[in-house]
């Protein structure tokens, strides 16, 4: 003890004890406040982006991701998919994709980043069905001339494998393309713009 009758020891001990028992009831505070300004999970959901892993999609297999509450394709066409979109020109609405329904790096025979890789938002243009994945060659309901596709089984319209709409058909335009990029040449991240791979 001190001249004056005071505790040294033990004021610097209770003013350490006072310190730490503030700042963890500071930190405690602060956690939930600065979490408050982090986007809700819907807000999340909205606009975040997604990332979807094509490194196990076969030859003319059909994947589903789902972005901002929709579900997007990833299709892995084949050589012989590719190579049948061109014939298909004559019979669809927008073959050259003018309107404005895929970004402007998709704009292109077909409409894709990759050509063997296609990515679209899995909703029919006309009332919002979402159409059936029917990638046979001439099936009896869809006549000679089908080369695979997507067809609406709401109101009948038909989608080659760029989601180009065919002509006589409900559907008014192509299917849209989301902004899309490949992030390596085996992970595709949907919702982010990216431009040529």
């Amino acid at each position: 003890m001190t001249a004056e009758g005071v505790d040294l020891k033990k004021r610097r001990f209770l003013t350490a004890a006072t310190s730490v028992v503030g700042a963890v009831g500071v930190g405690f505070a602060a956690v939930p406040f600065i979490a408050s300004w982090n986007p809700s999970e819907r807000a999340k959901a909205l606009g975040a982006p997604e990332e979807a892993d094509i490194s196990k999609l076969e030859p003319g297999a059909l994947m589903r991701v789902k972005w901002r509450g929709q579900v997007c394709w990833v299709v892995h066409r084949t050589k012989q998919n590719i190579a049948d979109l061109p014939t298909l020109d004559p019979m669809l609405v927008d073959p050259t994709s003018e309107q404005p329904q895929q970004p402007p790096y998709c704009k292109n025979p077909t409409r894709s980043i990759k050509p063997e890789y296609w990515i679209a938002i899995g909703i029919c243009t006309h009332l919002g069905c979402s159409p059936t994945y029917r990638p046979d060659v001439a099936p009896e309901d869809l006549g000679p001339k089908w080369k695979g596709g997507f067809f609406c089984p709401c109101h009948g319209s038909k989608f080659d494998l760029a989601g180009r709409v065919f002509k006589g058909v409900p559907a008014p335009t192509n299917l849209v393309i989301p902004p899309h990029k490949y992030v390596t040449d085996t992970l595709v991240m949907i919702g982010v713009d990216g431009g040529a791979a």
